[in-house]
């Protein structure tokens, strides 16, 4: 049967008008899935604003670009998903040199890397607070700081932990210089060179692990390596990283408080941050639920489980109440 062009539109303007009775669809997020107004409200000013959303190439950073994304999704703007950036400077250099509008960082890797500060600051908010006046000068805006602290950290196979006694930092670096072989430790490229990484753990502690007792590998291979006692002992571990529980591994006191705090926060380009303020109060409420536990349990769902990083995104912002 053929239907009027007049028949048409009344059926169109019908399911609107009960699609706004049920809750407002405001589009599909990186799943295809629809994603419905929740507390987060569609926002006039950001409609079709295509806001380059960015993250680093680990799981943590992969679920949080793309939370980014169905959070601006919902609030009426066409992001454009540019996740998956090897290496904190590459994705850095792409915010600070414009071809990407903002991502989640860490604060303790701004202070240490980026703003080259050679001392941490203990509490978490005067840590936040001077990152952003001091990345302020580097045309670098930041918004809602997560209670989560993804800090670095030396975790051990239980094994290994239950052989040597090692608990602390201290007692691990007083086991390199007695028994060098029975401290070989996995590490990441980026832990392995960064100055809030190994170089500084070891000048802290005053150790220095002979080379072949360094192993280095990809992040995603030092977990297993860890839990196998194959080919190490210890490793760098990421303290919100679900695979720490995976694998059953010791995460080691950090005795001398050497690592700074890690807070998750959206930096974005100053000028994007100007011309859509209004994004700030699209991020802050979603930053406030994400404190440790809340932030490993979703790693866990993604290292682990083996859920894609965009599924747990939209099903965790949904359980929250921020999308419908």
């Amino acid at each position: 049967m053929r239907i009027s062009q007049r028949t048409t539109a009344a059926v169109v303007a019908f399911a609107a008008a009960a699609a706004l009775a049920a809750g407002c669809t405001i589009g599909k997020d990186q799943t295809g899935a629809q994603v419905g107004e929740g507390s987060i409200k569609k926002i006039d000013a950001l409609s079709g604003a295509q806001v380059r959303v960015s993250s680093k190439e680990f799981d943590e950073q992969l679920l949080l670009g793309q939370i980014a994304l169905v959070a601006l999704q919902a609030a009426g703007a066409s992001p454009q998903d540019k996740t998956n950036i090897t290496g904190s400077s590459n994705v850095r250099q792409a915010l600070t040199s414009g071809a990407v509008d903002l991502y989640w960082e860490y604060t303790g890797t701004a202070w240490i890397s980026y703003l080259k500060q050679t001392k941490p600051i203990a509490d978490p908010q005067a840590q936040y607070d001077a990152v952003k006046q001091a990345d302020a000068a580097n045309g670098v805006t930041w918004w809602a700081r997560s209670p989560a602290n993804d800090t670095y950290a030396l975790a051990g196979n239980p094994a290994t932990v239950a052989k040597t006694g090692v608990k602390t930092i201290s007692d691990y670096a007083a086991l390199v210089k007695r028994d060098p072989a029975a401290a070989s430790t996995c590490m990441g490229p980026e832990f392995k060179s960064r100055d809030d990484g190994f170089p500084g753990l070891e000048k802290t502690y005053g150790f220095t692990l002979p080379e072949p007792q360094v192993h280095l590998l990809n992040d995603a291979v030092v977990y297993p390596g860890i839990g196998k006692g194959d080919p190490c002992g210890f490793g760098s571990v990421a303290s919100t990283d679900g695979r720490v529980a995976g694998q059953k591994l010791t995460v080691l006191d950090d005795d001398k408080h050497f690592f700074p705090t890690y807070n998750p926060a959206i930096s974005i380009a100053a000028a994007v941050a100007q011309k859509y303020p209004q994004l700030e109060q699209v991020f802050t409420p979603i930053a406030a639920k994400l404190d440790t536990a809340t932030l490993t349990d979703l790693n866990k769902k993604v290292s682990v489980d083996g859920q894609k990083p965009a599924t747990v995104a939209h099903d965790w912002l949904k359980a929250a109440g921020f999308i419908a």
